[in-house]
């Protein structure tokens, strides 16, 4: 029982040891690896597969996406440094698609129109800053 125990406790620090210590990788402004010198963001780990953040140097998010066979395809979010939400929209097989909406950091709506496979469509209507 004393050898189950310590197996199954190895296990534990196995794994969790293995999910905590992911590589940073530093990204430029294209999101193309880079060296920390050189970096505006980074991501923790290689993942191109469900959700996956990046963040700014100051370790704010600055993007939430989803993948699934490394294509983008689903929610995506953008933030400003400060915090607030940037940028809405969704995915579909790596394009564009849907409703998508651009924020000032107040909050108010920047600019919001639609997107087909990647392309504008339709009337998109953008919204000038009232302070």
């Amino acid at each position: 029982m004393k050898n189950f125990v310590l197996i199954i406790t190895m296990i534990i620090g196995f794994l969790s040891t293995s999910i905590t210590a992911q590589k940073t990788i530093w990204l430029d402004q294209n999101l193309k690896e880079t060296t920390l010198k050189e970096a505006i963001y980074y991501k923790l780990g290689n993942q191109l597969e469900g959700k996956v953040s990046y963040y700014f140097k100051n370790k704010s998010v600055y993007r939430k996406v989803f993948f699934v066979d490394t294509k983008l395809e689903g929610k995506y979010s953008e933030f400003y440094n400060s915090g607030e939400l940037k940028e809405t929209g969704k995915y579909k097989n790596g394009l564009r698609t849907g409703n998508w909406k651009e924020y000032y950091k107040t909050g108010k709506i920047k600019k919001r129109g639609r997107y087909n496979a990647g392309d504008k469509v339709g009337i998109w209507k953008i919204f000038y800053k009232n302070d």
